[in-house]
């Protein structure tokens, strides 16, 4: 355009660098809907009355961003719902199945384990007890 000056190459190359940056925020796959990762517990949450997880069942705490899973025995454990893949909060529990809805990871809510890629590192284990008839979980274990 006349009277106006090129730009020069650097800043081209800076725009072009930059450009795939920008729109990594607003991809499908993003960790949550302002960009940032999900919240995982740093202190002990109180998830609810204790029984409402049962014998041989899990329950997902979506606020928590917690599952926790009733062994046979009786016995809790409790994992953080943030997927270890692309950090989304998984969502979705299917049995004792939990499924991220970014890429499709999935993991057993009774271990942590991955059960279908493309996430490879298991699930955070979170210490679990109950107190009072109340079900705490705590990234202290």
């Amino acid at each position: 355009m006349p009277g106006r000056p090129a730009p020069s190459r650097r800043t081209v190359l800076r725009s072009a660098a930059l450009t795939p940056v920008a729109g990594l925020g607003l991809a499908a796959c993003s960790p949550g809907e302002d960009g940032a990762a999900p919240a995982r517990p740093t202190g002990p949450v109180d998830l609810g009355a204790d029984g409402e997880v049962a014998t041989g069942a899990a329950k997902l705490y979506r606020d928590a961003n917690v599952v926790v899973s009733r062994a046979e025995d009786g016995s809790l454990k409790a994992f953080s719902t943030v997927c270890t893949h692309a950090r989304c909060p998984i969502n979705k529990l299917e049995g004792t199945k939990l499924v991220c809805p970014c890429h499709g990871s999935e993991f057993d809510a009774r271990t942590g384990e991955v059960l279908h890629a493309p996430a490879s590192v298991p699930l955070m284990e979170l210490s679990v007890e109950v107190k009072r008839g109340r079900i705490i979980a705590s990234p202290d274990i």
